[in-house]
């Protein structure tokens, strides 16, 4: 097998997925804008340093990379017309998207531990979801996912390339590179499916889990008001999760083949452009404290503004 400075494909050319670019602007800006305003106000409003929305703002602050991973390469070619990339920056953005898509996983898993202990064990909520807690539950997300992306990113880049460099993608992705290598895959096909399987299906179940306690809980409350407010701080998630696992599961779990290549094109515009985009605006809408907290950020130092 080559070594990476040994490959004689130097660039590849992505293909592109649309020919509105503006919908792509608009997009790439709602998910900037929306996860850098909720980072935003997490940070500076005291009322929302709680464990929720710290993991909320590490979501937040995951998206927001996200986006800019992806999207503006993605704007570039259509654009500019420029749908070249470097091998290099190739697998660069190929362990920054699994990077990022690997920790996402882990944070939603550990946002429902979070709303877990919250209503399933609020006495104990004060011990269990400590400061340092949070912050290990964050790290340990980081640290996985880069660990995740790293052994993936590895192997694709020693495979040898040197024939076709029209990646089926506009992104760096590893089934669509799988495809050009020059040698035999279906090793790393079979790893890429147990991987990112195992992974995907333990942090899905443990998110199930969670909410399988809850909903056994919020059957022991009597009162229809108290089961609509605790799991009203849930719907947010759960909305979240869907999207995000509903669409990497499609993706990653089906054999690699010419069919499986296009509609893995479309569905990975969901999770690298639009659930980006859509998280912040679902966080914002549905849930009551973000609101007030954008409502005292924004809309009254507006009001001051004018007034002055």
């Amino acid at each position: 097998m080559e070594k990476l400075n040994e490959t004689i494909v130097t660039e590849f050319i992505l293909l592109g997925i649309t020919n509105v670019p503006w919908l792509q602007v608009v997009l790439f800006l709602c998910s900037f804008v929306g996860n850098l305003s909720i980072v935003t106000v997490v940070i500076t409003d005291y009322v929302l340093h709680t464990p929720m929305y710290f993991l909320m703002a590490n979501l937040s602050f995951l998206d927001f990379f996200y986006a800019t991973t992806t999207v503006p390469k993605m704007l570039s070619g259509l654009i500019m017309e420029d749908k070249k990339i470097s091998f290099q920056g190739c697998i660069a953005q190929l362990y920054m998207f699994h990077f990022m898509g690997c920790t996402e996983a882990m944070l939603l898993t550990s946002m429902s531990y979070d709303r877990y202990v919250a209503i399933c064990n609020p006495l104990r909520y004060q011990i269990l979801m400590a400061r340092a807690a949070c912050l290990q539950l964050a790290f340990t997300s980081w640290l996985i996912g880069s660990l995740y992306s790293m052994s993936h990113t590895i192997r694709t880049s020693r495979l040898p390339f040197c024939k076709m460099n029209r990646i089926t993608h506009f992104i760096c992705d590893i089934k669509p590179l799988l495809k050009l290598a020059c040698t035999d895959t279906h090793l790393n096909e079979s790893l890429v499916n147990i991987v990112t399987g195992s992974l995907g299906f333990i942090t899905f179940v443990m998110i199930i889990i969670s909410y399988t306690f809850i909903g056994i809980h919020l059957q022991n409350i009597r009162s229809e008001q108290g089961r609509s407010k605790a799991f009203s701080t849930c719907t947010s998630h759960l909305t979240v999760v869907l999207l995000f696992f509903g669409t990497a599961f499609c993706t990653y779990l089906s054999p690699v083949t010419k069919d499986s290549l296009e509609q893995d094109r479309i569905t990975a515009i969901l999770f690298t452009v639009i659930t980006p985009a859509l998280n912040p605006i679902i966080y914002a809408l549905r849930n009551k404290e973000v609101k007030k907290a954008f409502r005292r950020r924004y809309f009254i130092k507006w009001i001051k503004s004018i007034c002055d």
